[in-house]
């Protein structure tokens, strides 16, 4: 059984194990004139949008190989773990006098290994299932259930037009290849792409985790037989031979997040609220007896990240806005008033700073986000080497004057230690702000892709208790806001082959205007 998992505190539950769940579906109303449907399935408990499958194309009869991990807890009512050998057909709805088809909802616990295996493979005179050319051949890995069927855990890219293909080296989870059974039976099976989505299969091979990790070898060289017909004589069969060869494989352990905490890497935070009038009609607005939008947003998500930071000195920064003596507009001003030293101490420091520059700036337009987020990536520019990670919180009403800046901005960024979170307040549209988000489309610039998604964007809006329960709604905000932060983290470790073991050098504050470190 999987260990048991970290208390929360909104819910007051420990979960007992993590299960995996694996969706497929069957007999899907076809929605297209030409050719068959592209199933995507959106998944949603109440009114929050819990994820969503990736899209295959032309198939009513889709496996989807993206998983969803859920937490388990006994004393709760969840129907899928407790349904027959804990798998679950509903059919779908939503168009009446139709039938729209058959979801399956399959589970399976979730054992405790952490590995990661790379592995490639290779494949020698495939069958040619192409008429005008050679095969376009992919491969889809399958794990085998104690049921005897078999769930999807992974599918390799399609290379066009050979007999003789070298796929992409590729990282799985072993736990998701064999939930930590090395014996377990993996099949393996080979396709030849169409484009109607009818793929012709063209072998298939069982091996297992612990034959895998021996690596290249004699062993791990697997044999596909398949019937071939002579055009000149119809009538006359022959068999023949191809080989799929394992090329490499190499494990690792995946790190988590607490790993690189524990082994001292360091996170550094910097907020940046945007301005408005300090009215009453204001965002900004000081009530006497509550905190407006943009001070119980710095509260809920700082008060969370302070903690991982050793010295609980954060940069605040403003933007969009005419600062004292001059009146000049500036994109990137101290909220402390300080150029030198624009750090606060603590939450507290923040707020206070925060508070008292409301009373001397102005709100003024142009509101540009690339120059605090290029002041933030020159830090992180100088700090690659792991022992620091830096963190911008963005709060903002949603207007956005260089988005185009912006953009580019955040994908030179993407390539650094550093994440951003933006927390939109009030009740504008936030369109642009989802877009920089980049979880459905990956964000670019000039033609360039960004190498991670770095931008984690939530609306206040959707966080406020009408029954005045700040406590919790906060908390909510806060868990969401930061949930992201983790995975990019550890993905920009894993980029740069830092482990944490490896025990961070010294840091020494680069030679940038202000001094320390952002």
């Amino acid at each position: 059984m999987a260990s048991v998992c970290e208390f929360d505190p909104i819910t007051g539950s420990i979960p007992a194990t993590k299960v995996e769940i694996t969706v497929s579906c069957r007999n899907l109303l076809d929605r297209d004139t030409f050719s068959k449907s592209d199933p995507c399935k959106y998944f949603s408990f109440y009114i929050t949008e819990f994820g969503r499958t990736e899209v295959i194309d032309n198939t009513l009869n889709p496996d989807f190989v993206r998983k969803y991990i859920l937490d388990y807890f006994f004393e709760e009512k969840q129907n899928l773990l407790g349904s027959p050998g804990s798998h679950l057909e509903k059919p779908l709805g939503g168009i009446p006098g139709k039938n729209c088809g058959t979801i399956i909802l399959t589970a399976e616990e979730l054992g405790n290994c952490r590995d990661c295996a790379t592995m490639q493979f290779c494949a020698n005179k495939l069958d040619k299932k192409d008429f005008f050319g050679r095969s376009d051949p992919f491969m889809m890995f399958y794990r085998s259930n104690e049921d005897g069927t078999f769930t999807i855990c992974h599918k390799t890219e399609v290379v066009k037009n050979t007999l003789n293909p070298v796929w992409q080296p590729f990282t799985i989870p072993v736990r998701a290849l064999c939930n930590g059974d090395y014996d377990r039976s993996i099949k393996v099976e080979v396709y030849d792409w169409d484009r109607d989505g009818s793929h012709d299969f063209i072998g298939e091979f069982t091996t297992s985790y612990r034959e895998l990790s021996r690596g290249q070898s004699q062993f791990n060289v697997y044999e596909m037989w398949f019937v071939l017909i002579c055009w000149c004589k119809p009538s006359v069969l022959c068999c023949s031979i191809t080989q799929v060869t394992l090329l490499s494989f190499l494990v690792e352990a995946e790190h988590t997040f607490l790993d690189y905490i524990k082994a001292g890497y360091g996170r550094k935070y910097t907020q940046s609220p945007s301005w408005n009038p300090s009215q009453s009609t204001s965002l900004h607005y000081m009530n006497p007896y509550q905190m407006n939008a943009y001070a119980m947003a710095l509260k809920a998500v700082g008060e969370i990240i302070q903690d991982y930071d050793s010295d609980k000195m954060f940069p605040a920064l403003g933007f969009g806005a005419k600062i004292p003596p001059d009146g000049r507009v500036s994109h990137e001003f101290p909220l402390n008033g300080n150029v030198d030293n624009p750090y606060c101490n603590g939450m507290e420091g923040i707020l206070e700073a925060y508070h008292e520059s409301l009373k001397t700036v102005q709100l003024y337009g142009p509101t540009n986000f690339a120059p605090v987020i290029n002041h933030v990536a020159r830090y992180a520019a100088a700090v690659q080497d792991g022992s620091q990670y830096f963190v911008l919180l963005i709060i903002t009403d949603g207007v956005i004057s260089d988005m185009a800046q912006t953009k580019e901005a955040i994908v030179n960024a993407a390539k650094l230690p550093m994440s951003i979170i933006i927390v939109g307040v009030g009740q504008a549209e936030f369109d642009a702000m989802v877009e920089l988000d980049g979880d459905d489309v990956r964000i670019s610039s000039r033609g360039k892709l960004a190498e991670r998604d770095i931008v984690q964007f939530v609306p206040f809006r959707d966080y406020m208790d009408r029954t005045g329960n700040h406590v919790l709604s906060m908390a909510r905000l806060a868990k969401d806001v930061l949930a992201e932060i983790p995975d990019q983290l550890i993905l920009y470790m894993k980029s740069r082959g830092i482990k944490p073991n490896q025990t961070p050098p010294d840091y020494s504050p680069p030679g940038l205007s202000p001094t320390p470190t952002v």
